[in-house]
């Protein structure tokens, strides 16, 4: 499938650590990637970079086959962007900044506009400055999307919007994609990623540290048990046995001890969904007080790369 967003080995060094460094990522034709990571890891930097507002270091992005920076206003006729801060001119309402914009790309498209309008509950009459941050928000979402763009560069797009128009943007988001769009999502919101991305990007210090498909963790196939025994002579018993049980059967590679905990007298295991019944079979040949599965979300996943962190406080907005 074409490639419409291709970054190879994209570098901008501003120094003391600060930047982006060898991010290689690409983004299909009709496909809805997302990016996370928190404040100052170089998600904005990367957007910037692919809308060809800023010229890298090195390394290369193309959008539909062209170099962004040198091709930039070519590259803006069919890309929609909505920036993570919204900067809105004072001095106009919210029907002439629209109109401003309409005239800057050459067109209208009043169908696409009034629906906008309507799924976002947004009346444009107000001035701009007068406006709150989930109203700026609305007629920022309304102007990147009015005239229908094939492809959209998200950043943090429900930023300052209510839990009920978080959902209907999502909601929105799906129905692009079923058209066929190719959207770029950075966000910090784990479940509006999972809802809507195919694939997803982790970026930690400017460095692409995973890249993986939604689906891992709604569909993976392996599963984490926490099992907790009657005493520590029961956990001991099922750790030796469970290592035997290893060696005499296809169990090797599809289940095994994560972690043992002596004084809480419970083990962790990771097992692999064909395999389950095996596994409570193995668990009830023990005194075992109870087992659950534990579930692994996005979240818990993006964390792991931030747990050693001690000043990593959750912020998502870089």
């Amino acid at each position: 499938m074409e490639d419409i967003i291709k970054i190879e080995n994209l570098t901008k060094d501003y120094g003391h650590g600060r930047g982006i460094f060898n991010v290689t990522l690409n983004v299909k034709k009709g496909e809805v990637f997302g990016f996370l990571g928190p404040n100052g890891a170089g998600k904005s930097t990367t957007i910037r970079h692919i809308m060809g507002f800023s010229k890298p270091d090195s390394g290369s992005i193309l959008v539909f086959g062209k170099e962004s920076f040198k091709n930039y206003y070519k590259i803006l006729n069919n890309v929609g962007y909505l920036p993570g801060e919204i900067a809105l001119p004072e001095g106009l309402t919210g029907w002439e900044f629209i109109n401003m914009m309409e005239k800057l790309r050459g067109g209208k498209n009043e169908e696409m506009l009034n629906f906008l309008l309507k799924s976002f509950k947004f009346d444009p009459s107000g001035e701009t400055k007068k406006m709150s941050l989930g109203d700026k928000r609305k007629l920022a979402i309304v102007t990147a999307f009015m005239n229908d763009p094939d492809v959209l560069i998200l950043d943090e797009p429900t930023s300052g919007l209510d839990p009920v128009m978080q959902q209907v943007f999502v909601d929105f988001i799906k129905q692009e994609k079923a058209k066929g769009k190719t959207i770029f999502l950075s966000s910090h919101i784990f479940n509006e990623v999972e809802d809507t991305c195919d694939r997803i990007a982790i970026i930690k210090d400017g460095k692409i540290v995973s890249e993986f498909p939604a689906k891992t963790f709604k569909h993976n196939e392996n599963k984490t048990y926490k099992v907790v025994f009657k005493n520590v002579e029961d956990l001991n018993n099922f750790a030796s046995s469970f290592s035997k049980t290893r060696k005499n059967t296809n169990l090797k590679n599809t289940i095994s001890i994560k972690s043992v905990d002596e004084k809480n007298k419970t083990c962790e295991v990771l097992v692999n969904d064909k395999l389950v019944n095996d596994f409570i079979k193995e668990i009830a040949k023990h005194n075992v007080s109870e087992f659950w599965e534990e579930k692994t979300t996005l979240e818990d996943y993006f964390m792991e790369f931030y747990k050693e962190d001690k000043n990593f406080g959750g912020v998502f907005n870089g």
